[in-house]
């Protein structure tokens, strides 16, 4: 008996780990969007959250390197009461949930589980304190870094200063997992990746992450820190940026880089990159493809294991989806794609969200 992806979706909830609508709101130009009757401003509203099978959904209460300090830190909670007002808002299709039984239970309901995480360790401001706040307020993934560097570990994209994590850094890590906070290691630099697994004691998620094996690109994840999940019993979400998941555009990006860097302008500030994108003379950017995706899936799941593999599409944080997956409503594509190589309905499981739930669940018994 064959099955779609739509039908895998309906009897298993596909757990996204990284969705950025929450900060492309606050950005949103214009009339307020109504989320429930479709807006085509953004990749995220609420009909094509349906259509695509989303069952539960981390959303990023995303703070941008630019803001430091107490500013970090009053935009984190704003976006985190922005989180809570959009479960207010659309009661009918929203539940706002902090653990993995609740996520269950509302998929179960009929409900999109929504659970918050923060991008940027920035945004605790050197502070265990607005850490255990932020948990408290139901936060339940930390990402270490952004493109820039903390004061205690050392990101993907910045120069290093650490050689990982600092010993600071490596207390974060430990009271992360005395508070039931999983460890988000995407941003970071590879050093800070295997700093991190060194330290822990609880399982690690990369939200939005992919393989480098396949993209180089310093915001994936190299071969020997994939194989260590195992051992962790983490899970590679795998992402849809274009820059990651594609080789040809990875390579425009490059030039992009490099044309920046003549221009005075910094790549890693997502706005000036778009911005300059934008009017740059260079070559149009290629376009990337399930297909891409796919290649990272199966990548991951041959390195690390099956037990080891999820979803972070990235939604409203970039500019440009693959083909197919132009917005949240593209899931069910992608796992039509996965169960047409041979993929099991047992295996797509794993990766629409079970295995990222068995990481919720680990961390919460961390903590107990």
């Amino acid at each position: 008996m064959t099955i779609t992806g739509s039908e895998l979706l309906r009897a298993t909830p596909l757990v996204d780990g990284h969705n950025d609508l929450p900060w492309a709101l606050r950005e949103l130009d214009g009339p307020a969007p109504d989320l429930a009757a479709g807006e085509p401003r953004l990749h995220t509203d609420l009909p094509r959250l349906r259509a695509g099978g989303v069952g539960a959904q981390f959303w990023s209460v995303y703070v941008p390197p630019s803001f430091t300090g107490d500013r970090a830190v009053t935009a984190v909670v704003e976006q985190v009461e922005r989180v809570y007002e959009l479960a207010e808002r659309y009661p009918a299709d929203l539940r706002l949930v902090t653990t993995a039984t609740e996520a269950e239970a509302a998929f179960t309901d009929g409900w999109i589980g929504s659970l918050l995480g923060a991008e940027g360790g920035h945004s605790i401001n050197g502070s265990l304190g607005v850490l255990r706040a932020l948990r408290r307020l139901g936060v339940r993934y930390l990402t270490l870094t952004h493109n820039l560097n903390t004061e205690w570990a050392d990101s993907a994209t910045d120069e290093p200063v650490h050689g990982g994590l600092s010993d600071f850094g490596r207390e974060v890590v430990a009271e992360m997992n005395r508070i039931g906070m999983i460890v988000d290691l995407s941003h970071v630099a590879a050093t800070t990746m295997r700093d991190a697994l060194e330290t822990t004691s609880a399982p690690v998620l990369f939200t939005h992450s992919a393989a480098r094996a396949i993209t180089d690109n310093p915001r994936n994840v190299p071969d020997d820190v994939l194989a260590a999940l195992p051992g962790n019993g983490g899970v590679c979400m795998v992402t849809f940026v274009p820059r990651f998941v594609s080789r040809g555009v990875a390579e425009w990006d490059d030039r992009l880089a490099e044309a920046m860097a003549a221009a005075g302008e910094d790549h890693r500030n997502l706005r000036t990159r778009d911005a300059f994108a934008a009017r740059w003379a260079g070559p149009a950017m290629p376009g990337a493809t399930i297909d891409d995706v796919v290649a990272h899936l199966e990548h991951v799941r041959e390195v690390a294991g099956i037990d080891h593999i999820g979803i972070g599409g990235d939604y409203d944080g970039v500019p440009e989806l693959p083909a197919g997956l132009e917005d949240v409503s593209g899931y069910p594509r992608l796992f039509d794609a996965l169960l047409d190589k041979g993929w099991s309905a047992e295996d797509c499981g794993k990766l629409a969200g079970r295995n990222a739930l068995r990481v919720l669940h680990a961390a919460d018994a961390a903590r107990a």
